[in-house]
């Protein structure tokens, strides 16, 4: 079936099914089950998808006729690459959860995440868009709030209060976009065709790119998200960083740059500037970073300003780096998390002053962690490689001293990620932690596929290139 509802559909059904699962073992297999039956009506997308600039697999009807709204849905090769990160990873999240005691309520949690993850990333109306935006912040908040840890509500309230305070000025220009449109509608093909003034066009740039600054987060909308990072669930950190995050990103190509051209020209390069910002700021405090949680989500920021910076750039390098540097990143981090998850429920600590030598008790997890450690650092081969190489081309083509600053997250995280898996897996072993068992089950399992893909994206990353490139094409030439 070749119908993008039943994307939707299938995430929605199995939150309501797992919404009544009391026994922790039991919603576990269920969640995992039906989320790899998502993975399975994915596959016919990735199949049939023809690799051109055209819109695919578009599925439409009327939602609010009065207001001229459709639950309009279709298939890029911008959004195709988002939407397989996102039913790809969902498993992988859930299968990381096998060791815990949540039940049914959290799963149904992350699959109704899943549905709204997956309608932003197909709408084509900016109503359904909007709807899909706002629905995916309201699981990942009580997965934050009620499994998190520390200071959680205060922090989760943190989260709340940016993210809607974005979502709020997004929702102003697409009430204004809407007014302007000849039919009165929310499509995006609608907006997209509108010739706006440059003095209308700053402020649409503005309020498009606060809101998806702070998701991403590009400094300085950046503060909630090292306190969310570090405070929410394993899983939950999984869902923010891996997949959530890239709902700004894609925003910037899907609505930002096709809708307000003019503004991107006028603004692009001062965004440009807030990202390489971020991306030594981030850097510099990742160095600081004694809990191993907030490294990697100081890492995060540095790594996702490099990925917008490429967006910045207008140029294919640059944005062909963004494209396949999200899927990347997402793969990579949940890698990361997970390893960091594991080390702190085998030794009840994730500060680096309290750990080292673990190596010599879990081989297996050592090997594994090397390996996301050299792809999350870009190490030729590995599937960080190609992306930052593209991402800083791209940057170079607009600006020499931009890449000269933004190449610094090639320097510094490849020291701040070392210096994490020095203090972790090298060293002197802790008495305490001379029992500590290496991984097995599940936890190999895992860490086995995210380092098959990191091997596969490395060594053949036109698999994602291609899909992208076409629309990626059509894009600059639109901007232009």
């Amino acid at each position: 079936m070749d119908n993008l509802f039943i994307l939707l559909l299938i995430p929605v059904l199995s939150a309501c099914i797992l919404a009544f699962v009391k026994n922790s073992q039991t919603a576990k297999w269920i969640a995992l089950v039906l989320s790899l039956i998502q993975v399975v009506a994915t596959v016919p997308f990735l199949c049939n998808f023809v690799p051109d600039a055209s819109m695919q697999f578009e599925s439409t009807f009327t939602w609010i006729a009065s207001l001229n709204i459709h639950f309009h849905l279709g298939l890029d090769g911008i959004s195709l690459p988002l939407i397989l990160l996102t039913n790809g990873l969902v498993p992988l999240i859930v299968l990381t959860t096998f060791g815990k005691t949540f039940k049914g309520n959290f799963y149904a949690l992350v699959s109704f995440m899943q549905a709204g993850l997956v309608l932003v990333f197909t709408a084509l109306d900016a109503f359904t868009f909007y709807v899909g935006w706002e629905i995916a912040l309201i699981p990942i908040y009580f997965i934050c709030a009620l499994w998190g840890e520390g200071d959680r509500i205060c922090v989760n309230l943190k989260f709340f209060i940016y993210t809607f305070f974005g979502s709020l000025l997004m929702l102003i220009g697409i009430i204004y976009l809407y007014h302007q449109t000849p039919n009165g509608d929310f499509e995006w093909a609608s907006f997209k065709a509108l010739q706006l003034p440059g003095g209308i066009q700053r402020y649409i740039f503005w309020g498009f790119f606060i809101a998806f600054a702070i998701k991403i987060p590009i400094f300085p909308f950046h503060t909630w998200q090292p306190d969310t990072y570090t405070n929410a669930p394993a899983a939950g950190t999984m869902l923010l960083a891996g997949i959530m995050l890239k709902m700004g990103i894609y925003g910037l190509f899907r609505w930002l740059l096709p809708i307000a051209p003019i503004g991107t020209q006028i603004y692009g390069a001062v965004a440009l500037v807030l990202c390489v910002i971020g991306i030594v700021y981030a850097s510099i405090i990742a160095f600081q970073q004694n809990d191993a949680k907030r490294l990697i989500a100081y890492s995060s920021i540095a790594h996702v300003g490099l990925i917008s910076a490429g967006v910045f750039s207008i140029h294919i390098e640059g944005m062909q780096g963004a494209m396949i540097q999200m899927v990347n990143h997402g793969i990579s981090v949940i890698g990361l998390f997970f390893i960091i998850d594991i080390i702190q429920q085998r030794t009840n600590s994730r500060n680096l002053s309290e750990l080292g030598g673990l190596a010599y008790r879990m081989p297996i997890l050592a090997v594994f962690f090397l390996l996301i450690v050299m792809g999350a650092i870009g190490l030729p081969l590995t599937n960080g490689f190609i992306g930052e190489f593209l991402l800083l081309k791209g940057i170079f083509s607009t600006n020499v001293w931009y890449a000269v600053f933004g190449g610094l997250t090639l320097i510094f995280g490849a020291v701040y990620m070392l210096r994490l898996y020095q203090n972790t897996m090298l060293g002197t072993l802790h008495a305490e932690h001379i029992q500590v068992k290496d991984v097995q089950g599940y936890e190999v399992l895992v860490l086995g596929i995210v380092s098959v893909f990191i091997l596969y994206l490395g060594i053949f990353p036109n698999a994602l290139l291609k899909l992208s490139e076409a629309s990626v094409i059509q894009l600059i030439q639109q901007i232009k």
